[in-house]
């Protein structure tokens, strides 16, 4: 039986035969398969073949029939770039999906070398270009960045193709399609298998430290199940987070370091949700003594039992963190505490809260207000009540 050494070098003399032959097109060792009806192929293109090797031909103005795909989606290519740069200058990994492209069987355009077991050499024509099927702002991406300045940050990098053998511009079109129909991941999902620096490290700190959150939230899905005895979201917390440390509910928090940040607010919440009457039983007590009814009851009448509780409340933290010294105030922690955060609560009036003057149960006329015009006032008339601002005049005033 031959060597495995022997075998190799009797390949790669074979596949250098070919590759001379066809040195002046553009030569990629394939794997051939069958899928829908259809046969396809993989192949391995390096970065500086992309930019001439495919193109896009997306639908313009208003004529889904002038492209194989949609409208390029403004700024999304620049994300994916972005993404990619951060990735590379902090010498970390990085990953994009495969793309997918069709060409016209026809010989003039492609040939395929069959060696063995669907392992095909394929070889494309001097000239034919591939057109993108799925990965449009991805290719963008790659292209913009390959004719940058930093180029040659991705040069040495390789991207699948996923090669499609099909004319019918229609069925391109359907292809296009069907490969849309994937479900937007929900954010907690993206939150749960994100890298652990900054704001996810952070906010999987606090979740598990904090017994309010630890085992009653949802890691996975859009919403929390009460009858799983789940109260919050990832995202809910991760809001939180950033709004606590930034006063914005999107920041990425970079930089910041996981230990101590998670340490001065573990210690900040775990204070506010002792203090706090209406967060105390389900603070100090475990899921498993936790009733669904109990459960039902906090998320209904708190108002933190809800993602914009929540938000309201990091707004207002921020406010007592001391970012010098990496704490929180303790004592306008307690004030913000012996605030009544009962959704009944005259605080939330007309902010978080408003009355819906037609609601489907006359006993719960209630509504939660989550816009960034509610939070902003609920946020003020607190500051306001506590004596941190002076109001401005005939501002509203609560009392408790």
């Amino acid at each position: 039986m031959p060597h495995h050494n022997e075998i190799s070098q009797h390949l790669n003399q074979a596949l250098e035969s070919y590759l001379s032959k066809f040195y002046r097109e553009k030569c990629y060792l394939g794997l051939r398969f069958s899928q829908g009806k259809r046969t396809m192929i993989q192949i391995n293109v390096p970065a500086h073949d992309l930019p001439i090797l495919l193109q896009t031909k997306h639908s313009e103005n208003n004529d889904p029939d002038s492209g194989k795909n949609r409208p390029e989606v403004q700024g999304h290519a620049e994300e994916v770039k972005q993404y990619i740069l951060k990735r590379v200058k902090q010498n970390k990994p990085w990953i994009l999906g495969t793309l997918t492209a069709n060409i016209d069987p026809h010989p003039d355009k492609i040939q395929l070398i069959d060696l063995a077991r669907g392992l095909c050499l394929v070889v494309i024509q001097r000239g034919v270009k591939l057109d993108i099927t799925d990965g449009q702002h991805r290719k963008r991406a790659i292209h913009e960045l390959i004719e940058s300045a930093d180029g040659e940050l991705i040069g040495d990098n390789d991207f699948p193709i996923t090669l499609v053998l099909e004319k019918d511009f229609n069925q391109c079109q359907m292809d296009f399609r069907d490969m849309a129909q994937s479900r937007v991941l929900d954010k907690s999902l993206l939150l749960s298998f994100g890298e652990f620096e900054g704001l996810i490290g952070i906010m999987k700190t606090v979740q598990e430290k904090v017994s309010m959150f630890r085992d009653k939230t949802e890691a996975i899905k859009k919403s929390p199940s009460t009858k799983d005895k789940l109260i919050y979201t990832r995202n809910y917390i991760a809001k939180m987070v950033s709004c606590a440390f930034v006063n914005n509910s999107n920041s990425e928090l970079e930089d910041w370091d996981v230990e101590a940040s998670s340490n001065a607010l573990i210690s900040c919440l775990n204070q506010f949700f002792s203090e706090c009457e209406q967060t105390r039983y389900i603070f100090e007590t475990e899921v498993a003594e936790l009733t669904i009814e109990k459960v039902a009851n906090f998320k209904e009448d708190c108002v933190l039992g809800r993602s914009v509780g929540l938000e309201v409340l990091g707004r207002l933290l921020y406010f007592t963190y001391d970012k010098e010294n990496g704490y929180f105030d303790s004592s306008k922690v307690s004030q913000l505490a012996q605030l009544d955060w009962s959704v009944s609560s005259k605080v939330w009036e007309n902010n978080i809260i408003r009355v819906d003057p037609n609601p489907k149960n006359p006993s719960k006329p209630n509504k939660i207000s989550a816009t960034m015009g509610s939070v902003n006032s609920a946020v003020e008339q607190v500051k306001i009540h506590l004596g941190w601002i002076q109001p401005h005049p005939h501002q509203y005033q609560f009392y408790s």
